[in-house]
C-alpha cells in the first residue's frame, strides 16, 4: 500500500491558540503512524498564494491520515486551530 503525505499551509493569526493545536496536533498525528517530514521550516513560494508555515508529515497510508484527522484526538487538537489560523490541507498518495 503507497504511503500518503499531509501537507498543510497555513497562516497563523493567534500564536498561542495555534501552539496549543500543534501540542494536540503532534501526539495524535504520531498515533496514526505519521511522521513530520517538514514543520514550519525555511521556504520559497514559487506560485500561488504564500502562507508563512508549511507543514509534511508522511503516513503509512492514504487511509491512516484520514483517519488521523478524523480522530478524536486530533479533531481536539484542531478546535484549537479553528479561529486561529487560515489552513489549507490536502493528504496525497504517494507513487509507490
Amino acid at each position: 500500500m503507497p504511503t500518503a503525505l499531509w501537507i498543510a499551509h497555513v497562516e497563523v493569526t493567534d500564536p498561542d491558540a495555534y501552539a496549543t493545536y500543534a501540542r494536540g496536533a503532534g501526539p495524535a498525528i504520531a498515533a496514526h503512524g505519521g511522521v513530520f517530514l517538514a514543520r514550519g521550516g525555511r521556504y520559497v513560494q514559487l506560485e500561488g498564494r504564500d502562507r508563512a508555515r508549511n507543514v509534511v508529515a508522511r503516513f503509512p497510508s492514504l487511509e491512516a491520515a484520514v483517519a488521523c484527522y478524523n480522530s478524536a484526538d486530533y479533531q481536539a487538537a484542531l478546535a484549537h486551530a479553528k479561529g486561529a489560523s487560515v489552513r489549507d490541507l490536502v493528504v496525497v498518495e504517494e507513487i509507490g
